[in-house]
């Protein structure tokens, strides 16, 4: 099977809005694949912008922050139904784990850096954190 044959059967693909063909000639077998296009949207549908991020609070003084490594989504408990890791006026050690920030499908567990009280939870269960977006707030021992 030579390129032209390749190219008319990939062209047969777009115009029919196949995601994937199969040929097999003189014992020789190609399979293309593609990723389906996105739907077009209707003309009259308007595009809502998101909405603007909410800055976070002043750290207050005397406390540290303590930031996503990474994006990923936040979650204060090991499991769905389980108690979360830490909550508000909880005293913590250095190395205790605090969270886990999931990314990429790896669980990355966030641990205090200081021994210090917590004195409030920045993030919400489930909720999408970008790289240096505060988590906690510890007030230090």
């Amino acid at each position: 099977m030579n390129e032209a044959e390749i190219r008319k059967y990939a062209e047969l693909m777009r115009e029919l809005d196949l995601t994937g063909l199969e040929v097999t000639e003189n014992g020789c077998v190609v399979r293309l694949e593609r990723t389906p296009a996105a739907p077009v949207l209707p003309r009259e549908t308007v595009a809502v912008p998101p909405a603007p991020p909410v800055p976070a609070a002043a750290p207050q003084e005397g406390t540290t922050e303590v930031t996503s490594p990474m994006v990923g989504v936040f979650y204060a408990a090991p499991a769905e139904n389980a108690e979360p890791f830490v909550k508000v006026g909880d005293r913590v050690k250095r190395g205790q784990t605090l969270c886990i920030v999931e990314a990429m499908k790896l669980m990355n567990e966030i641990m205090a850096e200081l021994d210090g009280e917590i004195v409030e939870v920045c993030a919400q269960n489930g909720q999408v954190v970008d790289f240096g977006c505060p988590l906690f707030r510890i007030k230090g021992q």
